[in-house]
């Protein structure tokens, strides 16, 4: 399928999603916008996707949402920024719920919907001089759909350190308040991304999957309201041809059926 802003890529199991509008540092508007919702909604469904790789062409990962886009909402009325609203959040679901690890490769800088972007992305690996901001005060708005996504990612405290003040931040800070997992130099970028779907593809897909969805199950649970939920996502994936196949090859000493070796 043909897109305006973006650019794929399939390289065996692994679908490379290159954001495409590097003259204006990979910006949404919602031409965008509709086109990763689409795409996210194909590799849904796409059962030889195993692993999803995120960047942006250019100097720049994505700095947020274009502000051509921005000047025509101004002239919005309030049922139609609800509306155009409602479609940045889904994309943004879209991302979040697909059924594969999802990793981000992020250089220059993710700012504003871009930050968000890192939010819904399972493994963030950034370069060192890779800088970070909910810039959205700054405008006089807020990073409201982004909202759920990176509270749940970054936690309250920091949410409130950065969203009120709006301020630019490292990567190293990315990294400890969880929105990166990985902080390299930028030679060594591409290396890590790769490392990580190396790791990715060596583990069972459908349980990789599994994990994901137990994830978004439990994590607001206590132990006590989880248990009977994950008694049976353990017991499903224990009988699953794949769970049985993977613990079969550990016990015999070889390598499971999906690591294509």
């Amino acid at each position: 399928m043909g897109y305006q802003h973006l650019i794929t890529q399939r390289d065996g199991a692994v679908e490379r999603l290159l954001l495409n509008r590097p003259d204006i540092r990979n910006a949404f508007n919602d031409v965008m916008i509709g086109e990763i919702t689409d795409w996210a909604g194909a590799i849904a469904h796409d059962r030889a996707v195993r692993a999803v790789v995120i960047t942006g062409a250019g100097p720049t990962f994505c700095a947020g949402a274009d502000l051509a886009w921005m000047a025509k909402t101004i002239d919005f009325t309030e049922a139609e920024n609800v509306d155009d609203a409602r479609r940045a959040s889904m994309m943004f679901a879209a991302i979040d719920e697909l059924p594969v690890p999802v990793v981000a490769r992020i250089h220059g800088a993710a700012l504003g919907g871009g930050a968000g972007l890192a939010a819904v992305c399972d493994v963030v690996v950034a370069e060192e001089h890779a800088m970070f901001g909910f810039t959205e005060v700054k405008l006089g708005i807020v990073p409201a759909v982004i909202s759920p996504f990176v509270v749940a990612k970054i936690g309250r405290s920091a949410a409130r350190a950065l969203f009120l003040t709006g301020r630019r931040f490292t990567a190293r800070h990315a990294l400890d308040i969880g929105l990166v997992h990985d902080v390299v130099q930028p030679e060594d970028l591409e290396a890590a991304v790769n490392g990580v779907v190396r790791e990715i593809l060596s583990a069972g897909p459908e349980a990789a999957a599994a994990a994901k969805a137990l994830i978004a199950d439990v994590w607001d649970k206590t132990p006590g309201e989880a248990r009977d939920r994950t008694a049976h996502a353990l017991a499903r994936r224990r009988i699953s041809a794949e769970g049985q196949e993977g613990l079969r090859a550990f016990l015999q000493k070889r390598k499971p059926g999906w690591s294509g070796e």
